[in-house]
């Protein structure tokens, strides 16, 4: 088993070449940010606030030249939304500025989720708004590395990964697609379009590091 500290990989296809290659050797693997634990997002996922309407969440999203932008930090963020809204979304826009990534999520049922990538001089916090059904919550902040750990030692003990891959791949989607939408201007980009694009990359990218799977 394997927990990969976010960013799972630099690039969609690396992330999806990284689980079709566990699948294949039957190695557990799974990758979150420690955002995903935070108490506050967790009971909204537990259905606390009623069926979950929308979520603003916000996080630093400081840029690393070697990454897709939102990668480096604003998975965090990120990592957040999907934490409350689930996967599911379907196509993003984004606006960018010198201080101030933002990017829109649709998701399936009408429902729509928003990051807000932060940079100096805003101040460089976590959290956002969540909104269900029956209320409106903070979603807090970062509340520090053990409930993460926690997950992680069960999930070395189990093999289980308590993440699903499907999840944390449509993640890096809504990342990569912010980055096709922001390279047009703000056009929506479904996540099925980048993803599809990935999985065409993956399997050649596994075979020129000699790891040859079945349609390669």
């Amino acid at each position: 088993p394997m927990f990969i500290d976010k960013p799972v990989a630099g690039t969609l296809t690396d992330a999806v070449a990284i689980y079709l290659a566990a699948e294949h050797f039957q190695s557990p693997v799974f990758s979150c940010s420690s955002l995903r634990y935070a108490s506050a997002a967790q009971r909204a996922r537990e259905g606390a606030l009623g069926d979950v309407i929308g979520c603003d969440a916000f996080s630093p999203c400081s840029l690393e030249p070697s990454h897709p932008d939102l990668y480096w930090y604003g998975i965090h963020g990120v990592e957040l939304l999907f934490t409350v809204m689930g996967p599911g979304c379907r196509q993003v826009h984004r606006a960018s500025g010198e201080h101030t990534d933002f990017v829109m999520g649709s998701w399936e049922n009408g429902r729509v989720g928003s990051f807000r990538g932060l940079r100096p001089p805003a101040r460089q916090v976590y959290g956002g708004p969540v909104f269900g059904a029956e209320g409106i919550q903070a979603l807090g902040s970062f509340e520090g590395y053990g409930p993460l750990v926690l997950q992680i030692g069960q999930f070395f003990r189990t093999g289980q990964p308590p993440v699903a891959r499907d999840e944390t791949l449509e993640i890096y989607a809504f990342m990569t697609a912010a980055d096709a939408s922001k390279q047009q201007g703000g056009a929506a980009v479904s996540l099925e379009s980048v993803l599809r694009e990935a999985r065409a990359a993956a399997l050649p990218r596994l075979k020129s590091l000699g790891v040859e799977l079945p349609g390669s």
